[in-house]
């Protein structure tokens, strides 16, 4: 059974716009990333099934729109819009690096998955790539269109997914760096995209109020989804390949079955938007963040 386990009210002074877990090679711990409009990045551990504030850190001066944890779970990084992106210790609680991503852009940010680039969207259609030690811009995919507002890798490294403001969503290849494909299959913002554990699909997010599935080899589109009545804010696979998570202006956070393109789970619990729900490593759990400044936990089946 799907259930909200744990509620962090007041988590932030302000919403609550993006979230990340991931597990410290380090040590084990469970870390969770939150970024709010009160500037603030802070760090959680979850553990004996209760979430624990380790960090609260301090750098940028406008909103956090983004944050992203590397894949050995030791560097989380955000982005603010302030223009500056930053990238923090988990284990200590310090900046490490701050890059000045130049005026508006440094929108959303991913680490790619050996964890050496950090890739960021921009407001002219440009998805820049930092490198992690350098803290310095080493190269660029050029989408040709409007504010990359989302952008995603995919697990086996092959791809970077971006979406645009005008609904646009491309595909490149990173060894090339060419555009391998153009997908129009929305009519206005794409807030967030994700690839499946495989590789295989891609899940895109929309204003227009719909979840589509696309084939990432052949550019086809495998299935649209409706069930949101508002903006589609993000969208997060599970690692068991099998599911993933949505969540809407409209309050909800939803789970969705793969194969039958079907909701199986929705959660009314937040009071205002939901930003972003992501999944734990294992897919056992899910967190959600929202404008009403509560991270919630949920339990999934697995």
């Amino acid at each position: 059974m799907y259930s909200v386990v744990y509620k962090q009210e007041q988590a932030h002074d302000d919403s609550i716009w993006c979230v990340a877990w991931m597990k410290s090679d380090r040590d084990g711990v469970e870390n969770i990333v939150t970024g709010s409009v009160d500037d603030y990045v802070k760090c959680w551990n979850w553990e004996n099934d209760e979430l624990k504030l380790k960090w609260t850190l301090e750098g940028h001066q406008l909103g956090v729109v983004s944050v992203d944890i590397n894949p050995t779970g030791t560097i989380a990084a955000s982005s603010s819009l302030d223009s500056h992106i930053r990238l923090w210790d988990l284990e200590v609680g310090k900046q490490m690096r701050s890059i000045d991503a130049g005026p508006v852009d440094a929108w959303t940010i991913a680490f790619s998955p050996e964890g050496r680039f950090l890739a960021s969207g921009s407001h002219v259609g440009k998805i820049n790539l930092f490198g992690v030690e350098s803290a310095k811009k080493e190269s660029q995919l050029d989408t040709r269109g409007k504010f990359t507002l989302s952008i995603a890798y995919s697990p086996d490294g092959r791809f970077l997914a971006s979406g645009a403001i005008d609904g646009i969503v491309n595909i490149f290849d990173i060894q090339s760096s060419k555009l391998l494909h153009t997908l129009e299959g929305h009519a206005k913002p794409i807030r967030s995209l994700c690839f499946s554990p495989d590789s295989q699909l891609l899940a895109t997010a929309s204003d227009d109020g719909q979840i589509k599935i696309y084939d990432v080899q052949q550019a086809n589109l495998a299935g649209t989804l409706s069930g949101h009545s508002s903006w589609v804010t993000g969208i997060h696979f599970c690692p068991d390949n099998t599911h993933f998570v949505s969540n809407s202006s409209d309050k909800t956070v939803k789970v969705w079955d793969c194969g039958t393109r079907q909701c199986v789970a929705t959660f009314y619990d937040h009071y205002d938007q939901v930003w972003q729900a992501k999944y734990n490593g294992n897919g056992s759990k899910m967190v959600s963040v929202s404008d009403d400044k509560a991270i919630h936990i949920y339990d999934c089946p697995i």
